[in-house]
């Protein structure tokens, strides 16, 4: 399962082990004991990867093969390839952009975007010092 975590300035991805519905279930769990609304809904999330980076046309063809209905790859500009993904929104139902998106596709595709999204990271923080 992937886990986007949107705050007010970014967001944060993590590849996680749970199943969609034991984690769904701990999340809605900590909502009842703590008190906190939770709004669930389908959605998409879209963040951008450099065309650059190494692995970013393998990860094209395992999504085009395993997870087309999942997962949208589109040129944004000459620069960034958009990844559009369909899961489902949590948040407290405020109409802010803080909340948490998940999804989940085949294992090997949630793994190598990941891999991908931290080297992206990783290319970001080396280009801004």
């Amino acid at each position: 399962m992937l886990k986007l975590t949107y705050t007010e300035g970014s967001f944060y991805l993590e590849c996680l082990t749970l199943s969609l519905e034991e984690w769904v279930t701990q999340r809605v769990i900590l909502a009842l004991r703590v008190g906190q609304p939770l709004h669930f809904e389908p959605s998409t999330a879209s963040f951008l990867l450099p065309v650059d980076l190494p692995g970013v046309e393998r990860l094209k063809a395992e999504a085009q093969r395993n997870d087309g209905e999942i997962i949208a790859l589109s040129k944004s500009d000459v620069e960034y390839l958009e990844v559009t993904l369909r899961g489902s929104w949590l948040s407290d139902g405020s109409e802010n952009a803080v909340g948490v998106f998940v999804t989940t596709m085949s294992e090997r595709t949630e793994f190598f975007l990941y891999k991908l999204w931290q080297e992206a990271q990783v290319c970001a923080s080396v280009v801004s010092e």
